[in-house]
């Protein structure tokens, strides 16, 4: 009881609970600092993610064309270098897309894709007389379609 006494006329007790506060600012300040280092690190490794790692990061499905050449001496000839995730894969699957490979199964929506934007656009999509359609399996999820 004493000790209080003393502590209250000499101030003490102001600056004991000065110094609490003091420290829970502290604490709480430097609880803010780790936080943004910790979304700084995070963000500057996800900043060094390609677009496919990326999707896959957030479980999203990923295709992309990564190239496309037409053949100089028959314009009507060409292929797409196309790039996907497993989630793509999964994804065309559950829209009832099969086959033996994951290639098979892109290839499948691929030819779909054609087909349904030329029917829009008035096409006729009879293929007779028009050539084939390759597939080459690049490995690591990419093919080439010419």
């Amino acid at each position: 009881m004493m000790k209080k006494f003393i502590k209250k006329i000499f101030g003490i007790d102001k600056l004991e609970q000065a110094t609490v506060e003091a420290e829970k600012k502290l604490q709480e300040a430097t609880e803010r600092a780790a936080k943004v280092i910790a979304d700084a690190a995070e963000a500057e490794r996800l900043s060094k993610l390609s677009p496919k790692e990326l999707a896959t990061e957030r479980n999203e499905s990923y295709i992309a064309v990564l190239d496309t050449k037409v053949n100089k001496d028959n314009v009507k000839n060409g292929f797409f270098e196309l790039d996907w995730n497993e989630l793509f894969i999964v994804e065309l699957r559950l829209a009832g897309y099969y086959g033996e490979t994951d290639e098979e199964i892109v290839d499948k929506w691929f030819q779909d894709l054609c087909r349904n934007i030329g029917a829009e656009s008035g096409v006729d999509m009879d293929r007779r007389g028009s050539g084939y359609i390759n597939v080459n399996n690049l490995g690591q999820g990419k093919s080439e379609i010419s």
